[in-house]
């Protein structure tokens, strides 16, 4: 089983040592790399580091401004490293203008990207699932008014109060991707098998269902990469 893991949880280094932060997560096993930005790094820079430790580039959380403010710069960057899967990890959408505009502009810019061999993706965190001031519900606004794929953090869709596994069902072929992590119903993230959320029963449920495996942690306890290496651990321990 491949693994994926979203740089995010190694942003403790990142910005700094962007190159030994995938170095080590290659050491530990992930074999699939979702990026949380590029620190200044050249297209070609990011390939070379992908080639030397043997990673495939699965995704990005790359925010929808850069589409909205630098479609062709944006589009060149990520076209370069071969990124097929452009996912948004969030966007100030809680109040129905809001919402309107950017629903307005993924379906804009939804077929541009695909022409070009792109996915448009859209991360959840927990509010998406709760309703607004105005009753809405963000995540059915977006699953019933665009074409976005989805990549369910099943963490945060636990700390909404729903049942992950569930979710993943209710959404179906939208789901293309899963944030596997875990912590507590407060919203206290975790490395995996060290809280409540069911990390086990969606590892097993997106292996089953043929969905691509991403972990994020999010306590860099004590440090990034002593986290994700307790995760791979736990996955190990499972497989």
């Amino acid at each position: 089983m491949k693994y994926g893991i979203q740089m995010y949880s190694l942003r403790d280094i990142t910005g700094d040592d962007l190159e030994g932060a995938l170095k080590a997560v290659a050491e530990m096993g992930y074999k699939q790399i979702e990026f949380a930005g590029f620190f200044g790094h050249t297209a070609d820079e990011i390939n070379d580091m992908l080639k030397k430790y043997d990673l495939e580039l699965i995704g990005t959380h790359s925010g929808w401004e850069g589409l909205r403010d630098n479609y062709e710069e944006t589009l060149a960057f990520h076209k370069a490293i071969g990124n097929k899967r452009y996912v948004i990890p969030g966007a100030d959408i809680s109040k129905k203008e809001k919402l309107d505009k950017f629903i307005d502009f993924v379906n804009d810019i939804i077929p541009k990207l695909k022409a070009e061999g792109i996915e448009l993706g859209y991360h959840n965190h927990a509010h998406e699932f709760i309703p607004t001031e105005e009753g809405i519900y963000i995540h059915s606004e977006l699953q019933n008014r665009t074409n976005l794929f989805f990549e369910v953090d099943t963490y945060w869709a636990f700390v909404a109060g729903k049942d992950p596994i569930a979710e993943l069902e209710r959404l179906g072929d939208r789901v293309k991707m899963v944030h596997l992590k875990d912590g507590t119903p407060d919203g206290n993230g975790l490395s995996l098998g060290s809280g409540s959320a069911p990390a086990a029963a969606v590892k097993a449920y997106a292996q089953a269902h043929g969905l691509d495996i991403v972990v994020e942690s999010e306590g860099c306890n004590p440090t990034g990469i002593e986290e994700v290496s307790r995760c791979m651990d736990f996955l190990k321990s499972l497989d």
